[in-house]
């Protein structure tokens, strides 16, 4: 994911569990995409305290990717670090860096849009997560 600006927004530390392994002893593919969700979780809850997170609108995910550099395995905690980059009228891209031990197990992304949770269509990005990322922006003489 190449963005022009990458903000890091949040860092989430979680616990590898016995059951995020599977038979070839490393952690399954499809759960770093779980951690990835735990920290945007984190991330929008921190974001938006009151749990009912967005009102009439909300973030969905159109597409998500992750490149796997070296196996996990348990027991090991780890760091899911999450990145905003450029926003536009409804979307954000955001990416993801799984480090462990001073070392990048995964690199992820997942481009987030906002809808209109009534009618399904997309809705402009709330104030609350692009200020940040236009801030971090101007500031590096975006």
């Amino acid at each position: 994911m190449t963005h022009k600006h990458r903000l890091l927004v949040h860092t989430s530390r979680q616990s590898i569990r016995w059951g995020d392994m599977d038979a070839l002893g490393h952690v399954n593919n499809t759960v770093y995409f779980r951690y990835m969700e735990q920290a945007r979780i984190e991330w929008l809850s921190l974001l938006f305290p009151d749990r009912n997170a967005f009102g009439p609108t909300g973030p969905v995910i159109v597409n998500a990717s992750c490149t796997f550099l070296e196996p996990l395995v348990y027991p090991a905690d780890i760091e899911v670090r999450m990145y905003l980059g450029d926003p536009g009228r409804s979307s954000i891209g955001s990416s993801y860096e799984i480090v462990a031990s001073g070392r990048t197990f995964a690199e992820g992304a997942a481009k987030m849009v906002w809808i209109d949770l009534a009618t399904g269509r997309s809705a402009p990005l709330p104030d609350v997560v692009v200020a940040p990322v236009r801030a971090a922006a101007v500031a590096g003489g975006g």
